[in-house]
Formats: structure tokens, sequence, C-alpha cells
């Protein structure tokens, strides 16, 4: 007769996966699983009784039982029309307490069915109403790669809609985000970024006074497109207020977003020249922009393949010609930019003429 004794399974920290890309090599945080659990032998109950009985295995006392309860709520789930069913049911607070389990394997199926709730309105308002948040963020403090970025994801997902973010800033995330953005693996600071975008369309003063500026400057620097791309248009959003402006200046920010404008991705173009734009409506923008040699770059971006590229570096333009030094250097170059007048992007068409009128303007 065979041997039916359960074994608990022990989280093994498995090495990450190394991905070849194309220009360079990124480490990716693994996901996969100790090999001993299988989804299979966690098996549901019929119907509508499924869900409860998943969440009753996720307070035993086997921690093979939860592990596997786990699992099969994560492929469960996947079905929008089980979530409603499962956040009633109490899914979710007894998730919550799992957020603090021992074992490295709970955190992270606890943590990844988490973020597959935050997919769907009804599951964000949950993670309000039951104060999901706070729990979630002290795992950014968790060993296991994979359990802080699933939390990172989670936090990311919530905060992509008006009271999941003002419940991040009330939080006082904000300062935490920055300085994880210092030490955190890079596949995390995207997800770190993409937070930050939210929030700070709400607060930007927390984030000001966390140096969230001069780290965002560094990242302008970063090998992966993306990242650089993420913290240019983060910077724009830091400059709303007339603080971040200044500080975008004496931080020596805009000779990065400068350097930007030639860069090989489309969408780090776009994100240094909206940065550029927002930061050179102040005189000091305009003069730290120009000395820093930022006109003729945007005229070369007059004919970059992109409209957005083009808008955001017409509207730059015709910021930095209110300066008489941004005026006289840009004469030389209105006839490219009449050129934009019959771009076949209408947005494109009407700044091109707003730049014309500001360049030519004559007391």
């Amino acid at each position: 007769m065979r041997d039916q004794t359960t074994t608990v399974l022990c989280y093994r920290n498995p090495q990450p996966r190394v991905h070849i890309l194309s220009s360079m090599a990124a480490t990716r945080i693994s996901a996969n699983l100790p090999p001993d659990i299988d989804p299979t032998k966690a098996p549901l109950a019929y119907g509508d009784r499924a869900i409860p009985k998943l969440n009753r295995e996720l307070a035993d006392n086997s921690l093979i039982t939860r592990q596997r309860s786990l699992m099969a709520l994560c492929g469960h789930l996947h079905d929008p029309e089980h979530i409603t069913e499962a956040i009633q049911i109490g899914v979710v607070q007894s998730l919550k307490s799992l957020l603090t389990d021992d074992d490295g394997t709970i955190r992270h199926k606890a943590t990844e069915v988490l973020y597959i709730i935050a997919g769907h309105n009804v599951g964000r308002e949950a993670f309000l109403e039951f104060g999901i948040i706070p729990p979630l963020a002290r795992l950014f403090e968790d060993s296991l790669d994979v359990v802080r970025r699933n939390s990172h994801m989670a936090v990311e997902m919530v905060s992509e809609f008006g009271p999941g973010a003002d419940g991040v800033v009330q939080t006082g995330l904000i300062p935490v985000l920055v300085g994880k953005l210092k030490t955190e693996l890079d596949e995390i600071k995207e997800y770190i970024l993409d937070t930050l975008h939210y929030c700070l369309r709400l607060d930007q003063e927390q984030a000001l006074k966390a140096g969230a500026m001069a780290v965002l400057t560094q990242l302008l620097f970063h090998e992966s497109p993306i990242i650089r791309a993420k913290a240019a248009r983060d910077v724009m959003d830091l400059s709303v207020p007339l603080a971040g402006k200044d500080r975008a200046c004496s931080d020596n920010t805009l000779p990065a977003l400068v350097t930007l404008l030639d860069d090989n991705d489309t969408d780090v173009r776009a994100k240094a020249s909206g940065a550029l734009m927002t930061i050179s409506i102040t005189t000091l923008g305009k003069k730290t922009a120009i000395s820093s040699g930022a006109l003729p770059r945007l005229v070369k971006l007059l004919n970059d393949p992109s409209s957005e590229v083009r808008l955001n570096a017409l509207k730059a333009i015709t910021m930095l010609s209110e300066s008489p030094d941004g005026r006289q250097e840009l004469l030389d170059s209105i006839n490219e930019i009449k050129l934009r007048t019959h771009d076949q992007s209408a947005a494109v068409c009407k700044a091109a003429e707003i730049a014309v009128k500001v360049i030519t303007w004559l007391p």
C-alpha cells in the first residue's frame, strides 16, 4: 500500500531566470513554485460550493492545504464572475491574514490572488474597504523578490483608479516608493514608477520632500528605455507645481531631459519633450532649457514619425519662444515650423499655428 503521509512544502528560493533580450541581458523575477506543488491536487467543490470551500481551507492548520487552496484560487478567480462571490464570502479578509504567513509560498500566492482581484473595480473597492493596502505595503520589505513584485503589482493596479490612488497617498506610501526606486530590481521599478504616476496627480508635495526629483533624474540615464520613459513621465507629473519646476532646475533635470530628445525610443522622446514643455513655463525653466541646447533638438523632432513627439516638441518650442533669446533663435527655423501647419494630425497643426504666431509676434 502506498504511503499516505503528507509532506509540508517549504518555499525554496528559486534562482531568477535570465532572458536574453535583443540589446542586453536582464534579470527577471522567477514565479516558479517549489516543484512538488501540483495545483490539480486541490479539488474544487461543485458549482457555488467551490469558493466557500477554498475560503475555509485558507484558514486550515495544514500548510499544504493552504498552499493548494491558493493555487486553486489563482486559476478559479481568473473568471470575472467569481470575483464578486469571493469578496462577499470573505476571501479578501482571509488573504489579508495570509500576508503575514511564515511560508514564502503562501505569501507569494496570496499576493498573486490579490493582484487578480485588484484587476476588477469591485476588487479595488474591496481593497479600500478591508484595508489591504497597508499590509501589502509592508511586504515591500519581503526577502522574496516575487512577493515584493506581486505586492507592487497589486498596489499599482489599485492606484489606477482615483480612490485607490488616494488610498495610497493617505497611507503615506509616496516617500516609501521614492526610496524603493533607489534599491529595487529593475522589473519592480517599472511598477513603482507607474504607481507614482497615478499618485503624483493627487499629491506632489510628499514626493518633492522625499527628494523624488533627484531620484527620477538619475533614472533618466537608466539603460532600460521603459524606465527612462516612465521616469521622464513622472518628472512631468512632479513639475506641475511651481516648486517642482524650480526643483527640476536646481537638480539638473533639464540637461538630462534635453539629452533624451535624441533617444532611439519613441516613448522616451515623447515623455522627455513633454516634461520640457511643463518645466519651461517658468522664466528660469526657459533659460535653463535654452542654455542646455534644447531648441535645436526640439526643431529636429518636428519631423519625428510620432505625432505625440511632434506635438510635445511644438508645445515646448512655443514655451521657449516666449523668451527673447528663444524667439531670436527660432526665427531661423520658422519655415520648418510652418510646415507642421499642414500636418496630418489636427492637434499638431493647431500647435504649429500657435507656435508661429508666438515666434513672429511683434509689439
